[in-house]
């Protein structure tokens, strides 16, 4: 998926100028942009409404910050770069607010009764579901390659830039990745 552009790289420069300015210029970039961010905080968050929120946060600190936005590399990438810092502040704000006591665990199902349900995973819920723990178990960087370039709309190049990782290594975690959901997901459903 690749976010929709400006017709040129110059229009959207002349845009990113303009809309320092003028608040019709930066919704067009917003409208351009938004529904590849929101996408992007819904993967880290599961939730509709903590989603429409870092979205409406992360367009907030790009409309403050744009004065400062250099023009060096993409547009896209200075703003999921934005989006990445949010969504990581969302994450350290979540997990100090949900620590869970010892009692919680009692109530988890015993891993031996479970084994038989995910023996008969052949559904595509079900291997949906196991991507979606996949990735959630899995590396940060790979999880975070994975939502920047396929949530996000990135390339492999601006994914790269706000990884601050080579297009390579970039290249190589979503690779990985890919190859664990496909053996643990599909090879076993």
């Amino acid at each position: 998926m690749v976010i929709n552009q400006v017709s040129t790289n110059i229009s959207e420069v002349q845009l990113i100028r303009a809309a320092r300015d003028d608040p019709q210029a930066f919704d067009r970039l917003y409208r351009q942009y938004v529904t590849a961010v929101y996408r992007y905080c819904f993967a880290q968050t599961s939730c509709p409404t903590e989603a429409e929120d870092l979205t409406a946060s992360i367009f907030l600190a790009a409309w403050e910050a744009l004065p400062r936005y250099g023009g060096r590399g993409s547009f896209a990438a200075w703003l999921f770069g934005i989006a990445r810092r949010k969504c990581a502040d969302f994450h350290r704000r979540h997990y100090r607010q949900h620590e869970e006591g010892l009692d919680t665990a009692v109530a988890l199902p015993d891993p031996d009764l479970m084994a038989p349900i995910l023996e008969q995973r052949t559904t595509q819920q079900e291997i949906m579901a196991c991507v979606q723990q996949v990735i959630q178990n899995g590396s940060p960087d790979r999880r975070e390659a994975l939502y920047l370039r396929f949530w996000g709309g990135l390339s492999v190049h601006e994914t790269a830039v706000v990884m601050r990782k080579s297009e390579a290594a970039v290249k190589m975690l979503i690779s990985r990745m890919i190859a664990e959901l496909k053996e643990k997901c599909i090879h076993h459903a």
